[in-house]
């Protein structure tokens, strides 16, 4: 029983801390002003491991490499402290060029799933409270992924873009997660 309650533990606080430095990323490609209320709590949040990345990894254009690679520095630490407290000893070192692989596509998943929480949270307000004060810093982030959708999908009274987004991004989630536990069979 400890072991799971560690494990889901670890596992909420990795995914959480890798989702905000994924949205630090996001925020920073879709050109949110810093001074907005979300940004800023992503970003004090993420601060601390971002910050001295950044002077290695300077921002370019859309992408923020130093986001990223404190994403995936945490996906590395995430999966070490795993191997750690589900076999009880460290990870081999002939397990760490698989690791550095599957703490890639762990960033990946984190990045399909916020997108998911992030797309299903706009769909949900716009039904609820679309003039709710996040709605903007959502459709920010969704519209880009959703309006390609829009234009294959057949236009009526309701907006299925959001469903699919979700169904391909669960998807991709899916496929990620399999791909993942078949690098560490090998």
């Amino acid at each position: 029983m400890f072991g799971d309650i560690s494990s889901f533990l670890l596992d909420t606080v990795f995914t959480l801390f890798g989702a905000a430095l994924i949205a630090r990323a996001w925020l920073h490609a879709v050109r949110m002003h810093p001074f907005n209320p979300v940004a800023r709590v992503i970003y004090q949040a993420t601060n601390w491991l971002v910050m001295p990345l950044r002077k290695l990894l300077p921002a370019r254009g859309m992408v923020d490499g130093a986001s990223l690679l404190a994403a995936w520095l945490t996906a590395l630490v995430y999966l070490l402290l795993t191997w750690l407290l589900v076999l009880g000893l460290v990870m081999p070192l002939s397990a760490l060029a698989p690791a550095v692989l599957v703490s890639f596509l762990t960033v990946v998943r984190w990045a399909f799933n916020l997108l998911v929480w992030v797309t299903l949270a706009q769909a949900i307000l716009s039904w609820v409270n679309p003039l709710a004060p996040i709605m903007p810093l959502l459709q920010t982030l969704t519209d880009p992924l959703l309006e390609p959708i829009r234009r294959v999908l057949p236009r009526g009274g309701i907006d299925f873009s959001p469903l699919v987004l979700v169904v391909l991004g669960q998807c991709a989630v899916m496929v990620i997660t399999r791909i993942s536990y078949a690098i560490f069979a090998l």
